[in-house]
């Protein structure tokens, strides 16, 4: 089983990842970040797609071209399955066209409450008691996918974006893992991803 991962930032998802035990095949990011140094320290081939040779984080960026780059990369090493881990860039639709349901993310929140970007963020200014992570299979609409796996967190009355943020950083570092795993075992069997999750919910119901 090809695993790719998709990274942006530091790293600390695919950090967890890999200390799980999971085998990836390939990190791929849309702009020089430690996650690729993460990744050739562990032996695993680091690909830089930088997102600058499509028009970077201008209005020219053009997202169906450098999409059509990231999923070329993944035909190329043959990947049966792609975690995003902190990947900034919302990929179009070739992506979704070829991988679709094998394309999995870890979104800051209980989806389908507090969709986008800023979540955390949302969950302190709306005053909730708890937030979490939740794993969800990746569609061309964000944040929108089928539900895997979530995990609650307490928000604090000291919280701030920062502390929260952190605290499900680290259930997320656990979480996210288990749920690839849960997935690769899917896909190695024959099912869907999202069939074998309703299974597994409905057997510890």
């Amino acid at each position: 089983m090809r695993i790719a991962v998709l990274v942006s930032g530091s790293g600390t998802i695919l950090e967890a990842i890999v200390s799980a035990g999971i085998d990836v095949h390939c990190v791929i990011s849309d702009r020089p970040c430690r996650g690729l140094v993460v990744a050739e320290e562990a032996g695993i081939e680091a690909i830089l797609v930088d997102r600058s040779a499509f028009g970077g984080f201008e209005p020219s960026f053009d997202r169906e071209a450098y999409t059509d780059a990231i999923t070329a990369a993944l035909e190329e090493r043959a990947i049966d399955l792609v975690a995003m881990a902190g990947f900034g860039t919302v990929l179009g639709d070739s992506v979704h066209r070829v991988y679709a349901e094998r394309i999995l993310n870890t979104h800051p929140a209980l989806l389908p409450a507090f969709p986008g970007w800023h979540s955390v963020e949302q969950a302190l200014e709306a005053g909730v008691s708890v937030t979490g992570c939740t794993v969800h299979l990746a569609t061309i609409v964000m944040d929108a996918g089928p539900i895997l796996a979530q995990t609650e967190v307490p928000v604090l009355a000291d919280d701030t974006v920062e502390s929260l943020h952190e605290r499900i950083k680290e259930v997320e570092r656990t979480l996210y893992p288990a749920t690839i795993a849960s997935a690769v075992t899917a896909l190695a069997q024959g099912k869907s991803i999202e069939d074998y999750f309703t299974i597994k919910k409905e057997a510890t119901a």
